[in-house]
């Protein structure tokens, strides 16, 4: 006797797990998020990022080329995943899951089908919805009109509440930690990887001590010495540090998807002279930065400040990108809360529960006398009552020559 496979099905595999948040912290952001589904007469929202996935429902997703959802609507949501993950999804959402299975092609969009309805407007991130998923959507779902919700979620992921700033204090606490590990690791020979490693371990411990029902996942650190400080993101490599080298200090705890840094410029051994000036100047813009960050400042105004003050260094050339920018649920492969950065085409004004990093870096390149990548990094909650930098590690050539 044969059994029909699904194309969708429902498994409650064990009790719901903790989640990171409260049940009434993510039924708050769902009312927001239906107070503007309402507003825009949108039926239907179907987000598809890892970030707004993990926002709204609590759960993370490890796509592996397979495509997820929350589909949204006033009165249910959903988590929809792929069968090989099993019961975790619905362990790790608020609320519902339906699972898709392998068995047929497209039984991911046969299951937000079903989900949907007969929505006459749908609201979709459309810088998440590929392409080919948008062809698809167009197949399964047919002449339902397409609305870009995703600017209006990350505009209401730019406000923390009250519980997402208490987990990114831990986290940014948990990075100092990691800092700390980094540096008593630096010595002349030691390997970048090694050092790193040290770092992440160091953070890892600490999340599962501190978070021990959360998923220990996605931590990572970058450590780069001499040439491979120049970028802000490149990767740890196996170079062995030499003395006179400038390092790049960068830690980064991941906790349910919540991610926090701490950077800092170091040096093995003493540095010239003229490293030393360029040092000095980037914590000079460092601090200049974190005392201009504050409710009521408009980003782009922070940024041509900073720049001012580089210019009349001879150093604006050497700027690396803008000087900070939000936090939350976002990862070096996932999320970005874009409307919120300090650059010249940003003018988004800072209010109270916004979160953003002072990061200013300059790279001098190969070849001219101070070459490196220098870079101090804070995090600062604007906060009712004013700014408060939430980094203890401290920076500067009088705290980091090793």
């Amino acid at each position: 006797m044969t059994h029909p496979r699904p194309e969708t099905f429902v498994l409650h595999n064990g009790d719901k797990a903790p989640l990171p948040f409260t049940l009434s912290e993510y039924d708050a952001r769902l009312a927001k998020l239906r107070a503007e589904m309402a507003a825009r007469d949108i039926d239907v929202v179907l987000l598809t990022s890892m970030q707004n996935i993990a926002y709204y429902s609590g759960f993370l997703y490890c796509s592996f080329g397979r495509p997820y959802a929350c589909v949204v609507t006033q009165d249910n949501s959903t988590t929809v995943s792929a069968n090989i993950d099993g019961g975790q999804p619905w362990r790790r959402s608020a609320h519902d899951n339906v699972i898709y299975t392998d068995w047929k092609r497209d039984n991911y969009w046969r299951a937000v089908r079903d989900l949907v309805g007969n929505a006459g407007r749908l609201g979709v991130e459309g810088d998440h919805l590929t392409l080919l998923q948008r062809d698809k959507l167009s197949e399964f779902l047919g002449t339902v009109e397409v609305v870009d919700i995703g600017p209006a979620t990350m505009t209401q992921r730019m406000i923390k509440s009250k519980a997402e700033i208490a987990l990114i204090k831990e986290s940014a606490r948990i990075a100092d930690v990691g800092g700390a590990a980094v540096v008593a690791a630096v010595a002349e020979g030691v390997r970048e990887i090694d050092v790193a490693m040290a770092g992440r371990d160091a953070m890892e411990l600490e999340i599962a001590r501190s978070f021990p029902d959360s998923e220990i996942r996605d931590s990572w650190v970058w450590f780069q010495g001499g040439l491979n400080t120049d970028g802000a993101h490149n990767p740890v490599t196996t170079r062995k540090l030499q003395m006179g080298d400038i390092l790049s200090l960068n830690t980064f705890p991941m906790i349910s998807g919540y991610y926090t840094a701490l950077e800092r410029t170091l040096w093995l051994g003493e540095p010239d002279k003229r490293s030393l000036e360029i040092w000095e100047a980037n914590v000079e813009a460092h601090e200049l930065g974190l005392s201009i960050i504050k409710e009521g400042a408009m980003c782009s105004d922070i940024c041509t400040e900073i720049n001012q003050f580089f210019a009349s260094r001879d150093l604006l050339q050497y700027r690396s990108f803008g000087y900070g920018h939000s936090f939350g649920v976002l990862s070096h492969y996932y999320g970005r809360e874009a409307g919120l950065e300090l650059r010249e085409d940003i003018h988004t004004v800072l209010e109270p529960g916004m979160v953003i990093s002072m990061e200013p870096m300059l790279t001098i390149p190969e070849g001219v006398v101070g070459a490196g990548g220098y870079r101090e990094h804070d995090i600062v909650i604007i906060e009712d009552d004013g700014p408060v930098n939430i980094t203890g590690f401290p920076y500067g050539p009088e705290h980091n020559i090793i």
